[in-house]
């Protein structure tokens, strides 16, 4: 199964009011070359693999070669009309559908795809939007579950999935390109989807891919290093989430300022800004206090600046996720939901499921095995100290690290697993091209040179690595398995091989006898 093939198609809506060419070349005062007489279009494509019956092909410069050389390909897949640069223009040599030029037709592609698809001021459900390095897939579910909660029909879009009014789809990218962005606002629309939470990431900011779009609400989580193969260090890499404060991207903000760049975030917005913090002393105006701690659950209270109070709790380990469940929270109020109804609402903690977010897998009376995305050191961090609280026995960490993805951040991985655990067991992960052996010795080498007496195991597959750390607990301990989480496939030298952590540890666990 190559990566092509298992990544699932883009989701449209099922029914487009169609736009003539002559409309859209007006809408951006484009000049069509050609007839375009009654030439009509139902969607927009960059990709020719994706392209559909009476789409606008727009024919963009790539890294490689520019799209205008796949003109056959679009005419065969039944575009009806182009746009595209200068430069596509001098290879569309006797082009039959009409054309128009713009220059530099990607920094237009939200727009464009917004237009096509009547995503219009006045036409939207509420939109949120969570960026930040850690806790914005988690914000983004308990932000969906506080809204269902409050009665009122959702969308979700994130790194593991698309909800779509109830209906569920797994998900391409953590934010798709801004065709498919739009063409799936446009198919929430249509099935009646009154506010739509979205996970934006850093490369979906600087990618463009969130363009069109302004967001009612956007919330920051916090920063941590992730992400540098991207992005030169610290200020460049919030540079980036920053995007998301403009005038441009939201209407105001919830900042968390539980780390120091929430503070920056704050002074860079260019919105009103709502602050929140689990540290009173931070002088934010909304509060979190986790009130416990448990293997299934997190109790907390959220204090406001006007005397608001409320006591929930999360379905889920770990003080973090009070955080971004406050985040959701304020994000709700800040977007026009009372809070009275809100607390009400979820008294009994917010009805939430976020896969591969410390999911406990394990049954009762086995050692605790939780299954984690998180795939950097801050992640790493939050996570074992969480696990920790809960967990009388021992802790065994189990992780890899991504192949052909920042390096850089490797040794503080396993510095700081090797500092939260009492054994630390290093597999693989998604090796890509790179060689797993090279990942893994850098990996142990860190963890042995900061913590040289703990007992570390290098082992290899991930399958072979989880029964090894079944076979080092027992009851009343705890395995935290970081990085895979939800994901269903392993990335190796291109192919995505099937491959669930969450079903191995459960087939680990049933063959040690629990």
């Amino acid at each position: 199964m190559t990566p092509k093939e298992s990544i699932p198609p883009i989701l449209r809506p099922d029914h487009v009011a169609p736009v003539s060419i002559k409309a859209f070349a007006k809408r951006f005062g484009l000049a069509v070359l050609g007839s375009a007489s009654d030439v009509e279009m139902t969607g927009i494509s960059m990709n020719t693999g994706d392209l559909r019956k009476g789409d606008l092909f727009v024919a963009m410069p790539g890294i490689k070669t520019h799209g205008a050389n796949f003109i056959d390909k679009a005419i065969e897949q039944g575009a009806v009309a182009v746009v595209t640069d200068s430069q596509g223009l001098e290879l569309l040599s006797d082009c039959p559908l009409p054309v128009m030029i713009l220059e530099e037709p990607r920094t237009h592609l939200g727009e464009l795809a917004a237009f096509a698809y009547a995503n219009t001021e006045g036409n939207m459900p509420l939109l949120f939007g969570t960026t930040g390095t850690n806790g914005k897939t988690s914000t983004t579910y308990l932000l969906e579950g506080i809204l269902r909660q409050l009665k009122r029909t959702t969308g979700l879009t994130s790194t593991a999935e698309r909800h779509i009014a109830g209906e569920v789809i797994v998900s391409r990218l953590t934010t798709p390109e801004s065709t498919e962005m739009q063409a799936l606002i446009a198919r929430m629309r249509e099935k009646g989807v009154t506010d739509v939470a979205i996970e934006v990431s850093a490369q979906a900011l600087t990618q463009l891919r969130v363009d069109g779009l302004v967001f009612d609400v956007a919330g920051f989580t916090n920063l941590s290093h992730d992400h540098f193969d991207d992005y030169d260090g610290f200020d460049d890499y919030l540079s980036a989430k920053a995007k998301l404060f403009s005038k441009e991207k939201a209407k105001a903000a919830v900042v968390c300022l539980d780390t120091v760049y929430g503070k920056r975030i704050a002074e860079l917005s260019e919105v009103p800004v709502t602050t929140i913090s689990m540290n009173p002393e931070d002088g934010a105006d909304w509060n979190v206090l986790v009130t416990a701690e448990l293997p299934g659950k997190t109790e907390f209270e959220l204090s406001g600046p006007n005397g608001q109070h409320l006591v929930s709790s999360v379905p889920i380990l770990g003080a973090h996720m009070a955080s971004n469940a406050g985040l959701a929270i304020v994000m709700a109020v800040t977007a026009g939901y009372e809070f009275a109804i809100i607390a009400e609402a979820i008294k009994e903690g917010v009805d939430a499921y976020l896969p591969g977010r410390t999911e406990l897998v394990s049954p009762p009376g086995a050692p605790f095995v939780y299954v984690d995305f998180g795939h950097s050191p801050d992640a790493f961090l939050n996570t074992l100290s969480a696990v920790r609280k809960v967990t009388k026995g021992k802790v065994l960490m189990l992780f890899g690290a991504d192949g052909d993805r920042d390096a850089s951040k490797r040794p503080e991985m396993a510095r700081v697993a090797a500092a939260g655990c009492d054994i630390l067991v290093v597999t693989d992960h998604h090796p890509r091209f790179e060689n797993p052996a090279s990942i893994r010795k850098t990996l142990v080498d860190a963890a042995q040179e900061f913590r040289p007496e703990l007992e570390i195991h290098e082992v290899s597959p991930p399958e072979s690595a989880i029964r090894l750390a079944v076979s080092l607990v027992g009851p009343g301990d705890a395995i935290l398995w970081a990085g895979p989480g939800h994901q269903d496939y392993r990335d190796i030298e291109g192919v995505r091989t099937p491959y669930s952590a969450r079903a191995e540890a459960r087939a680990a666990l049933k063959e040690a006898g629990y």
